[in-house]
């Protein structure tokens, strides 16, 4: 059976000394028979990683960048360069390419491989039990087998201090929240930030829409412009590339009419960047009014480590929260008074006072 750890792999300043002092030592780890003889020699120049991504890519500036940013981050530190060598990643263009993606990895004799996303479970659970002398790491899902770590997110915890901000900031108390696609993991984000605003206000009206999937930005971007049209200000989105279309929508609005006081919460990592517009006018304005964060890229990084050093963390399931710095939320634009009220919901969440839902009520 599983192990369900909670150690903050996240935590800044942690050496891999400290994090498997967290752990217990080393008596949860494999050894070489278990996973391979990369596994007892890791720290060899010849240790290399590839990461197979979801929907998106590598610049969908959400999910999957935050991962591969973790994977260049580890690969300098390291003098790795990037390729079959070092490190490198494959794209996924259609669910039907993850399990060709994967045994890609394999054949070319990548020491880690890394799967970005809940949507290639499945496909990972059957390439690590045929494999069994690669180790593999799934992000966002959990996996079985000595050769798999499995890394998660309590994604509703940061969603819910959206939810609390959006609430805090909105004028016409409307709120919307965009997903990629319907999902366990989705669910959290919708359920998170929901509870959130309805935490300030309880008959705050919050439109629920999907895209259908995380690589579609046109769709992202015909949902977000039908929301700010019923009179919605303030909208969270949690759908990957096609996230990029809530932005976009955004700021074409207010390009067009400079008056209208309309906002886009990041996600997965700071999206600041994405909500910088400047006016015809040479007026700059930025329309990102905060960002949940998620460690996918530290955890990636931490994972890298582990394995390299020979200290792979076989079967273990690895959730983290705010408690473990996993997730939280961005200062942003937020207002003094809106920063109060999100760091006293941090607190409650921490303390036990508020237990954040995980899926949607309905």
């Amino acid at each position: 059976m599983k192990k369900q750890k909670y150690v903050s792999l996240l935590a800044l300043g942690l050496g891999v000394s400290t994090i498997l002092a967290a752990c217990g030592g080393n008596g949860d780890t494999a050894d070489s028979s278990a996973t391979g003889s990369s596994t007892a020699e890791g720290t060899e120049d010849n240790f290399t990683i590839a990461m197979v991504t979801d929907i998106g890519g590598v610049d969908d500036k959400s999910f999957n960048q935050s991962a591969w940013e973790g994977l260049v981050a580890w690969g300098e530190e390291n003098g790795k360069e990037k390729g079959i060598d070092g490190y490198d990643y494959i794209q996924s263009n259609a669910d039907s390419e993850f399990v060709t993606n994967l045994n890609t990895a394999v054949n070319s004799n990548f020491d880690l491989v890394f799967g970005i996303g809940y949507k290639l479970k499945s496909a990972m659970q059957d390439v690590a039990t045929q494999n069994p002398d690669t180790m593999f790491a799934i992000i966002d899902d959990v996996i079985e087998g000595e050769n798999t770590v499995s890394v998660s997110f309590k994604d509703n915890e940061a969603a819910f201090l959206a939810g609390v901000a959006a609430a805090k900031t909105t004028k016409t108390n409307q709120l919307g929240f965009i997903g990629g696609q319907e999902s366990v993991v989705i669910d959290r984000f919708e359920a998170g930030f929901v509870a959130g605003a309805q935490s300030v206000n309880p008959d705050i009206d919050v439109k629920v829409e999907y895209v259908g999937s995380f690589g579609d930005a046109a769709g992202g971007k015909s949902k977000a412009a039908a929301m700010y049209a019923s009179g919605i200000d303030v909208i969270y989105q949690a759908a990957g590339d096609s996230g990029n279309g809530v932005f976009s929508e955004a700021k074409d609005i207010v390009k067009a009419d400079p008056s209208k006081e309309i906002w886009v919460i990041g996600v997965d990592r700071d999206q600041t960047e994405e909500g910088l517009l400047t006016l015809d006018d040479g007026t700059e304005r930025n329309l990102t009014l905060t960002s949940t964060l998620k460690g996918v890229g530290k955890a990636a990084h931490d994972v890298a480590n582990l394995t390299m050093n020979g200290e792979f963390p076989a079967g273990e399931v690895q959730n983290f929260g705010l408690a473990e710095e996993g997730v939280d939320l961005t200062d942003g634009q937020l207002s003094a008074d809106t920063l109060t009220a999100v760091e006293d919901a941090k607190t409650k969440i921490l303390d036990g006072t508020i237990v954040v839902p995980e899926a949607p009520e309905n």
